[in-house]
């Protein structure tokens, strides 16, 4: 398996502008205006890697969450607005309750950089597990009325993109690495940990819009294809308690693409379902044919 980098320190491979260079020296995400968060494990060096492409394919492939986090943290005012059914500024964790006083109302956020990820109790009752984004309404006295969560989920890579990645910072060049894409890990993690965490938000009264899936079109393609495609799923549903909403996101092909300017990206979809459809269609996927356990093992064993 064979690809490449097209997204690095936020902007296109072949993007040698001043912006996009400097971005690399200084190992700067621009989607968070800080140093990138993603390290390499043995020296430590900032990744950088924000999107791949496999060599037998054109599609972008984002494999760092933080893409998503573009035009300053849009997914948040995307899902309040939908979610609540009302614009209100986004503030970070608690400083919201004095924020909602003055202007009526607000949306106080907790995740990342913004106010902490809430720890929350695992089943058995010990450790904690993590929810990526809480997004909480408040009224104009700073009470909580509302709440709903997000999860975001792009594709881990597997390989090894280091030859990719030294080409680009020494002479921004796109070089071919074994760089691929990890599809069946993703889908084995997610698929539990949706049904799981909108489980428990359909026993929360306050969540009445259930739990937010923010990800891109390929990985949501993939994810259903596991489910055993649209056919074994129902969507159409309204937001209600138990309910999961996928919003897909890719790159905007009709904006042009600019020198020293992130590629845009484009929500594609926002499409409902529930928790009891998702756990359904993943206990009645199509299984393969009897006996290929027994066939592969014979293959390998004699050819």
């Amino acid at each position: 398996m064979a690809g490449t980098i097209v997204d690095f320190f936020g902007y296109r491979a072949e993007d040698d502008s001043e912006t996009a260079v400097s971005a690399v020296a200084k190992n700067l995400c621009p989607f968070i205006h800080d140093t990138c968060s993603k390290t390499l494990g043995r020296d430590g060096a900032y990744s950088g890697v924000c999107a791949v492409k496999q060599v037998s394919s054109d599609q972008r492939i984002i494999c760092c969450p933080i893409r998503l986090y573009a035009n300053d943290y849009e997914i948040l005012r995307i899902v309040a607005e939908r979610t609540f059914g009302v614009e209100l500024n986004l503030y970070s964790g608690r400083t919201a309750v004095e924020k909602a006083k003055i202007e009526g109302g607000a949306v106080a956020v907790f995740g990342h950089r913004w106010g902490g990820e809430l720890r929350l109790p695992k089943r058995n009752g010990t450790g904690n597990y993590f929810a990526d984004w809480v997004l909480a309404r408040l009224d104009g006295s700073g009470q909580l009325i509302e709440f709903t969560s997000i999860e975001v989920q792009t594709i881990d890579t597997t390989g090894n993109y280091r030859a990719s990645r030294a080409a680009l910072i020494n002479g921004r060049r796109v070089k071919k690495s074994t760089v691929g894409l990890n599809w069946e890990n993703v889908s084995k993690r997610i698929i539990p940990q949706l049904v799981y965490k909108g489980q428990v938000l359909q026993r929360e009264p306050l969540c009445r819009s259930g739990l937010w899936f923010v990800t891109p079109e390929s990985v949501y393609t993939h994810i259903i294809d596991r489910l055993g495609g649209d056919g074994n799923i129902d969507f159409g549903y309204a937001p209600q308690p138990g309910a999961l909403n996928f919003l897909r996101y890719d790159y905007d092909e009709t904006e042009p693409m600019s020198d020293g300017i992130p590629t845009a990206l484009k929500v594609i979809n926002n499409s409902c379902t529930t928790v009891e459809q998702v756990q359904s269609a993943f206990n009645r996927v199509r299984l393969p044919e009897a006996g290929v356990y027994g066939k592969a093992l014979k293959a390998a064993l004699y050819g």
